[in-house]
């Protein structure tokens, strides 16, 4: 692929099992791919606690919530035997998935979540078994006590205060949003059309602007989608990175192309944008085992980066 040209690589994307490919340079679409010959609307699993993110930065440009220091306890009404505990649990700490809960890794504890009566009780219940800040545990449950957080602040749901703030706005074709008891779920559970999902990678690397209008702070768009702990920059394959305000971020020496942050969702789906080169890259592919993601990064670092960057900028 010395070129961006998907549709000459059929034969590769089938193989690699994708469903989608939408690449862009800044607003403007460089190529699109799609297996059923149109884009559609779809699960965003994990990448919707990026969106969930940039809800939580609006939220914050309007007042409706103070700051990412602001303690959760000020938020959601909580079991009163353990308010000194949570209280030292920041916006910040949800948001870098460092609050300290025990938590086991790859979010294993997200099925009893799903299934709890109350779950927003069920997270703040579990153990704290490190200092808020300090140990990355990816956590599906703070991003639902984020979600929660939103809505306690700003009096709409998640999906209603997108539809207003950002969704609207930006000119969407449609969006769900999986809810219980009047809370979207924070960690998956958004439903976008690819096209879509893409606008938001060029809102952020437009620095939060879309035709003349600030939806989003630029010193948001920094701040979340910066470094803030190495999260799973370890992990092998290297399908993850570091983390910042639920957004991934890999450093070109991660990734050997470019510096870059990314959501990311279960099987392999993303939303990357490498704002050195105002580069947009939305993929999803079918679910199959976890790991397999790697087709997605490989895609991504090998191919289409090669043939949309210039070495010489």
């Amino acid at each position: 692929m010395k070129q961006l040209d998907l549709e000459a690589n059929h034969g590769l994307l089938s193989e690699w099992k994708m469903k989608s490919v939408i690449v862009l340079r800044g607003q403007r679409l460089l190529d699109e791919w799609y297996e059923s010959g149109k884009d559609s609307i779809g699960p965003l699993y994990s990448c919707t606690k990026s969106i969930l993110s940039a809800l939580i930065g609006i939220a914050i440009d309007k007042g409706f919530i103070t700051s990412v220091e602001q303690p959760i306890t000020d938020c959601l009404d909580h079991p009163a035997e353990i308010s000194d505990a949570l209280g030292q649990i920041t916006i910040k700490h949800l948001l870098t998935m460092t609050p300290g809960f025990d938590w086991p890794d790859f979010d294993k504890p997200y099925k009893a979540l799903k299934a709890a009566e109350e779950p927003i009780r069920f997270v703040l219940e579990q153990p704290l078994i490190s200092e808020p800040g300090t140990a990355f545990a990816y956590n599906s449950g703070g991003s639902h006590l984020l979600s929660a957080i939103l809505t306690k602040a700003t009096g709409l749901s998640a999906l209603s205060f997108a539809k207003d703030y950002l969704f609207g706005p930006l000119g969407f074709q449609s969006a769900r949003w999986m809810e219980r008891a009047g809370i979207n779920e924070g960690g998956a559970g958004l439903y976008l059309y690819g096209r879509d999902l893409a606008r938001i990678g060029s809102l952020f690397v437009q620095k939060g602007q879309f035709e003349q209008e600030q939806l989003l702070s630029s010193s948001w768009v920094e701040q979340s989608t910066k470094l803030h702990h190495r999260g799973l920059l370890h992990y092998e394959p290297p399908i993850y990175g570091g983390y910042g305000y639920h957004w991934w971020h890999s450093p070109e020496s991660h990734n050997g192309q470019c510096d870059c942050y990314f959501a990311f969702g279960h099987g392999g789906q993303y939303l990357l944008v490498a704002p050195g080169h105002e580069l947009v890259i939305v993929i999803r592919k079918k679910v199959t085992k976890r790991n397999d993601a790697i087709w997605s990064r490989r895609l991504i670092f090998e191919h289409i980066i090669p043939a949309c960057i210039d070495r010489n900028r």
